[in-house]
């Protein structure tokens, strides 16, 4: 009896192990800067359930949200560099290895929902250069996730014109954002979406830029009081994973990967004017102001921000000339 005891214990334990090692045949570890709760993150939620569901368990996905792992500016290196297998990024964060991602932050260039998406369109002749030069640096885009429109925060009121940020230290999030608020008079202050909050709590800058969402998802709310509605800019993050590690997942694997990220794709942009009307609402409801340009003020901005287009071509070389032509005639 001992012996068919413990033949059956040692047949249980196989079989759980071997269960076990189905279900960690292949883990994803993602980092992520943003709360889970932000619309990226929930996002996330839906790859992971996809995957999960359509690997029957073979894949397995773990978010590590709010920079637990990596800031923003760190997730290139990481997952470029194998140290994890996948992370979120602004596309901004890749503008040191190439210089032209930052045509999306061209002050007022993508000024439309139909020039946005057509650039941001797989394979278009913005992104899939993009994505081909990303590839250079050992990380593959799975996908793009939208962020909505760049808005200008402060506290004591709006920023109506480019007088109104004159000497004044503005958080930006990437370079060529940080020569737009050169141009029109301001002190940029390159900062992490992770770290802004304690930036406008502990007075280190005097004003910031964002998307409307990341207002509400970080409760800026509580640090500032006013939103400018510039939407001079379109934001966008990339989800990435690395490329030795990609080659290594069997094909049905990638496949399933792949399915996933798609839907994820359509999924987030084709809500992102309902999250933005959610995240005004929510932002009026915490007590702020929103404040709606003029098409003088709007105008006095644009204006403020031409020169940035020439530092953009100087910067990004034969690709920005490229994707600049692609973007004119769109």
């Amino acid at each position: 009896m001992k012996r068919l005891f413990a033949a059956a214990l040692a047949g249980l334990f196989l079989a759980a192990s071997s269960t076990l090692a189905q279900a960690a045949d292949t883990t994803l570890r993602i980092t992520l800067q943003l709360p889970l709760k932000s619309h990226l993150g929930q996002n996330l939620v839906l790859f992971k359930d996809e995957v999960e569901k359509n690997s029957n368990g073979a894949i397995e996905v773990q978010i590590y949200d709010s920079a637990q792992l990596y800031k923003d500016k760190e997730v290139p290196q990481a997952v470029g560099s194998g140290a994890i297998e996948m992370g979120v990024a602004s596309l901004t964060r890749y503008v040191g290895d190439i210089p032209a991602v930052d045509i999306f932050y061209v002050p007022f260039l993508f000024n439309t929902e139909e020039k946005v998406r057509a650039a941001v369109a797989p394979g278009s002749p913005i992104r899939g250069p993009i994505d081909e030069a990303i590839l250079g640096t050992g990380s593959r885009v799975l996908w793009w996730q939208a962020y909505g429109g760049a808005i200008m925060l402060s506290k004591g009121g709006p920023l109506l014109t480019p007088a109104d940020v004159k000497d004044k230290k503005v958080r930006v999030f990437g370079k060529t954002l940080g020569e737009f608020i050169e141009a029109v008079g301001g002190v940029p202050t390159l900062i992490s979406g992770s770290e802004q909050y304690l930036a406008y709590q502990r007075g280190t800058v005097d004003a910031g830029m964002t998307g409307v969402s990341g207002v509400k998802s970080r409760s800026l709310w509580e640090v500032m009081d006013t939103i400018t509605v510039t939407n001079h800019a379109d934001i966008e993050f990339i989800v990435l994973v690395n490329e030795d590690f990609w080659q290594g997942l069997p094909k049905e694997h990638q496949d399933i990967v792949s399915a996933a990220a798609a839907k994820a794709e359509m999924s987030v942009r084709d809500a992102m004017a309902e999250i933005e009307a959610e995240a005004y609402a929510a932002a009026k409801e915490n007590g702020m102001t929103v404040v709606e340009l003029t098409p003088e003020q709007l105008e006095a901005w644009k204006a403020g921000a031409q020169p940035v287009l020439e530092s953009y071509k100087a910067a990004a070389g034969d690709l920005g000339a490229q994707l600049l032509n692609a973007a004119t005639g769109m």
